[in-house]
């Protein structure tokens, strides 16, 4: 049977409520997902090489915090809450190809798919300076708020009075380029065959060559290691 009499046969069942349980040769998905420093979202394609195993593409957009990030406020009048120390704003891209490969197939569609994979690319990784508001006081005396990049050896917290406008800084973002890997188990539930349905758990290892600055008073990072967990959702197709 030809491709477009299958499909059109898969599409007849599933119109009439039934799962056909074929093979799709492609599918596509989204995801989103959070993770232990942060969230983010993703793309996958992939593409059946053998009856259970993929070849992957995927692209992620994350944010990336530092574990000691915390929300503080000093005593001044009005002073509004930030971040004391946060030397950078990170954002990330990855790019990567992988394998995925099913360990237990469903039987039918009330049953659940369990899959495993693993991934390796590279990642670019986006640092825009902090910017904080501290008060300063004109030649008549009167104080105004002003935005400045956070500087850990001329702003203590006291002299701080809020989180800077996000815009300030983007022109001295800086690019850390890196590698990664990722390895992953998903659970598919999906109620037809063609759909994409599952949860989504996982580790990821990321290494920049030049160590990656987040917090003043602590080390810069070459190696970060992540958990997560995620959602995604796509479709299939031949």
């Amino acid at each position: 049977m030809c491709v477009h009499g299958v499909s059109q046969s898969t599409s007849q069942a599933i119109a009439a409520g039934r799962d056909p349980n074929v093979l799709y040769r492609n599918e596509a998905s989204f995801g989103i997902f959070a993770h232990t420093r942060g969230f983010g979202f993703n793309y996958m394609r992939a593409r059946h090489v053998t009856g259970t195993r993929k070849r992957l593409l995927e692209i992620e957009a994350l944010n990336l915090k530092h574990p000691k990030e915390m929300k503080v406020s000093n005593s001044a009048d009005n002073s509004k809450r930030f971040i004391y120390g946060k030397l950078n704003t990170v954002f990330l891209l990855r790019a990567g190809v992988g394998y995925q490969t099913t360990l237990f197939k469903r039987a039918d569609k009330k049953s659940v798919e369990i899959r495993t994979a693993y991934f390796i690319g590279g990642n670019l990784s986006f640092a825009k300076p902090n910017y904080v508001l501290v008060y300063r006081e004109n030649a008549t005396g009167n104080k105004y708020q002003e935005s400045v990049k956070y500087d850990p050896a001329v702003y203590t917290i006291d002299s701080i009075s809020g989180k800077g406008p996000f815009i300030d800084g983007l022109a001295q973002t800086k690019v850390y380029p890196g590698v990664y890997a990722k390895v992953n188990m998903s659970f598919e539930y999906a109620p037809y065959s063609n759909l994409v349905r599952a949860i989504e758990v996982g580790a990821i290892f990321d290494y920049y060559p030049k160590a990656l600055p987040i917090m003043a008073h602590n080390p810069a990072e070459n190696f970060v290691i992540t958990l997560y967990v995620g959602f995604v959702f796509g479709k299939k197709w031949f």
